[in-house]
């Protein structure tokens, strides 16, 4: 019932799109991201700003603030499927966990019955 070598976990096939979304969030989950998305942040306001001519998106940056919100409305649901898959990794791991540790309990209990038959015979011979 118990695998001895490994966690199911770690025996399991991802699909592409599980794959997907883990590297997506551990990018999105980074300071990489969040450093990134500042400068192109100052950036772009910083072009609209200077700009005299031809300024694509003027003060209130209606254009970037639909772009921000197309990224949150696409980055929301992929960090929460990576979540999804994270807290049932964490499940099957529990489960795992507990398998191990009953059947550790049971070997402890048959390791204390046979020190007890033990202190029995020698506890008899001393007689």
């Amino acid at each position: 019932m118990v695998n001895d070598n490994h966690s199911p976990v770690f025996k399991t096939k991802l699909t592409f799109g599980q794959k997907a979304s883990d590297k997506v969030t551990s990018f999105f989950g980074s300071w990489s991201f969040i450093i990134a998305l500042a400068i192109v942040m100052v950036f772009w306001i910083n072009m609209n700003v200077l700009m005299i001519v031809n300024k694509w998106d003027p003060y209130p940056f209606i254009l970037f603030n639909l772009v921000l919100s197309c990224l949150a409305a696409v980055q929301a649901p992929v960090i929460l499927m990576s979540q999804n898959r994270q807290a049932e990794r964490d499940r099957v791991n529990a489960k795992y966990d507990y398998q191990v540790n009953r059947k550790a309990e049971r070997e402890i209990q048959k390791i204390q019955k046979s020190l007890e038959s033990i202190k029995k015979t020698i506890s008899r011979k001393e007689r």
